[in-house]
């Protein structure tokens, strides 16, 4: 089987991508993940990385209407992609904002599937709208107000739906666009219960990849382990790392702890001593293997970004989250009310101390880590439902 998957180039939906494509791979399939060429030489096990064509803004492009950058500019690069996907592929994997997988899929008449590199995010007639991290009423009035703030954004949501479906005209694709199968890919303890589960949607757990094989050298002690790691999406919080370690100084938080600050580009440990963790004793920083880093720690500081959280959660390790934009205050609510970390809406490095603190005193914050990662038993294999969906497409 030849699988295309595309993806934009932010790390948080690229690196899915890859987790994905190396899994492909390892079971004996073909896979190209077409995704922008920051990522060319990033050299994956068992599978290959071409450049997404027209994922670039041009001097058209208004990417301040995000309807706009996702609709308009995804039918120009399907159309460019298409050629790319004849004859080459059997089928499409296609992440969920990056439309021109889809798209282009349609165009070059193959099979697609859809990948939520996070819960789904399908708007609910049982739920709030997404992203305002609220729970579900359960009573007449909490029933009422989801109502209510369901048409309130009913007019935004039918914007983006009369701009889809512009684009996809304007390419000759007309009528809904239908994936073989979506694939969510989270923990099943971070979805809410909805009435209208998607019949084709399947949970098949967090989709992880790790940029580099380097391993943090961490110097062994008795003092707790925190990881520290800004968002990497550019909705996120980006003093997060400054605030964070000035938090961890042992003046603010009261005790001494060993720190990694993890992330792509972040400062060396000798500058950040010389500023925001001039009181952090053991102090790491750089690019490294999160998950093997994670394995050893007992809290981490992050913006609430999926990727980090699955990664920390799926270790057991609770969280102090400072969410940004996009859907990351929708995640860290759900965090929150599972138990397993602490939201801090001011990136103020005395509350983080605090909320660091309550994660690392508190042992039942890590005990709700553990049951989202032991949610994972409830998920299926996403290799397993690309292979039946195209396998259903051919019979």
């Amino acid at each position: 089987m030849r699988v295309a998957l595309v993806a934009g180039d932010e790390a948080g939906h690229a690196f899915p991508a890859f987790a994905l494509a190396q899994r492909l791979g390892a079971a004996g399939h073909t896979a190209t993940v077409f995704t922008g060429k920051r990522w060319g030489d990033v050299g994956l096990v068992g599978a290959s990385v071409a450049e997404l064509p027209g994922l670039a803004a041009t001097a058209g492009d208004d990417d301040e209407d995000a309807g706009a950058k996702l609709s308009v500019r995804a039918a120009r690069m399907a159309v460019a992609l298409r050629p790319e996907l004849v004859d080459r592929f059997d089928v499409v994997v296609g992440d969920v904002i990056t439309l021109a997988g889809a798209w282009g899929a349609e165009l070059a008449g193959l099979p697609w599937l859809e990948l939520s590199p996070h819960p789904l995010y399908d708007q609910s007639r049982g739920l709030p709208p997404i992203g305002m991290g609220l729970p579900a009423g359960t009573d007449l009035l909490g029933r009422s107000r989801d109502a209510l703030l369901r048409a309130m954004s009913a007019r935004a949501v039918a914007t983006g739906e009369r701009q889809r479906a512009s684009a996809r005209a304007s390419i000759g694709l007309y009528g809904p666009q239908t994936p073989a199968a979506r694939l969510i890919a989270t923990w099943p303890a971070l979805e809410v219960r909805r009435p209208d589960w998607p019949s084709n949607a399947h949970l098949v757990g967090p989709l992880l990849w790790e940029p580099t094989a380097t391993l943090f050298d961490v110097p062994a002690g008795p003092e707790p382990l925190v990881v520290v790691a800004p968002s990497t999406a550019a909705t996120g919080r980006g003093d997060l790392g400054d605030h964070a370690l000035r938090g961890l100084g042992a003046d603010v938080l009261g005790r001494d702890v060993r720190v990694v600050l993890s992330g792509l580009g972040v400062a060396s440990a000798d500058e950040c001593r010389r500023g925001p963790g001039a009181r952090i004793g053991l102090l790491v920083t750089g690019t490294g293997r999160q998950d093997e880093v994670l394995a050893r720690a007992s809290a981490a500081v992050c913006g609430a970004g999926h990727g980090m959280l699955a990664k920390a959660l799926g270790a057991g390790v609770p969280v102090v989250m400072v969410p940004g934009g996009g859907d990351q205050q929708e995640l860290a609510a759900r965090v929150a009310r599972l138990g397993a970390g602490i939201v801090v809406r001011d990136p103020d490095p005395a509350r983080i101390a605090g909320a660091v603190r309550r994660v690392l005193d508190e042992p039942g914050f890590a005990a709700a880590a553990a049951r989202i990662a032991d949610s994972g038993a409830a998920t299926v294999d996403a290799v397993r439902v690309v292979e039946r969906a195209v396998a259903q497409a051919l019979s």
